[in-house]
């Protein structure tokens, strides 16, 4: 009888990497073991903590942590792509953000990629027409986080939202890949306008804290929005804008802004 083959677990090493983050920061800090292990420690997989994460913040008098961890479940289970995208998220959060030290910190701290995690759960249910829970879960975001992404938008993955503070971003918006957004961004409608009223950002855009892009107009990739600018018409690929209203000024000054973080402009 041959003997049964070993079975060979999966290899993830950013979910490798925020565990052995989380086994220093217990032996740092003891009195966050408590903390650590129910969210990340107690876990085997990124999704299933990712799924408890979401649950335990989201949770409250309204609906009880065990309906949402359930729901969460079911997303992660239907759909890999979730994880996936988290995980470039996480990536993307930690090679951009100086802040960032550790993998570990944006799954327990930074309301940015919890709130993107979160939308990421609500946009999955928006998909499966369950509109209500959606709404439900862009109430919670937005109460706990600051953040206000309609279940509907798209959005891409290798997102982050520095700060996260008064994002908002409209029903019919699209958000590329490896995007970089920083806090009082909006992407919005014009007026009482219905259908398709709201921007496409393309891959690779960097915008500018307190930036407003309105309208249905297209931000083109690896472009820059300068902070406090107003967007009100299209944006070539590779430009840098800024005013109110928002005019090219120049190059972008990269192959890619969103990654860079470069805010400078130097002016001739």
């Amino acid at each position: 009888m041959a003997e049964p083959k070993t079975k060979i677990s999966r290899v993830d090493p950013v979910w490798d990497q925020i565990t052995e983050d989380a086994h220093q920061a217990v032996r740092d800090e003891p009195i966050m073991g408590g903390l650590i292990h129910a969210c990340i420690l107690h876990h085997k997989t990124l999704d299933r903590a990712l799924s408890y994460r979401f649950a335990a913040k989201l949770s409250s008098n309204e609906m009880s942590m065990v309906i949402l961890r359930e729901i969460a479940d079911e997303a992660y289970a239907s759909a890999p792509e979730l994880v996936e995208s988290a995980r470039a998220d996480l990536v993307a959060i930690y090679e951009r953000d100086p802040a960032c030290h550790r993998l570990l910190q944006p799954v327990l701290f930074f309301k940015g990629f919890q709130a993107v995690q979160a939308y990421r759960v609500g946009h999955w249910l928006w998909q499966q027409g369950r509109y209500d829970l959606a709404y439900f879960v862009q109430m919670r975001v937005s109460e706990l986080f600051s953040v206000d992404i309609h279940p509907a938008a798209v959005v891409g993955k290798g997102i982050m939202i520095d700060h996260a503070h008064s994002i908002v971003i409209g029903e019919t918006a699209r958000v590329g890949d490896n995007v970089s957004l920083l806090h009082g961004v909006t992407l919005g409608g014009t007026g009482k306008e219905d259908g398709d009223r709201h921007p496409k950002i393309e891959n690779g855009v960097l915008i500018g804290a307190g930036a407003k892009v309105l309208g249905n107009i297209t931000v083109g990739h690896c472009s820059r929005v300068a902070s406090g600018s107003v967007v009100l018409t299209d944006v070539p690929p590779c430009k840098t804008v800024a005013g109110v209203p928002a005019k090219i000024v120049g190059e972008a000054g990269c192959d890619q802004p969103s990654v860079k973080m470069d805010q400078m402009f130097a002016g001739k």
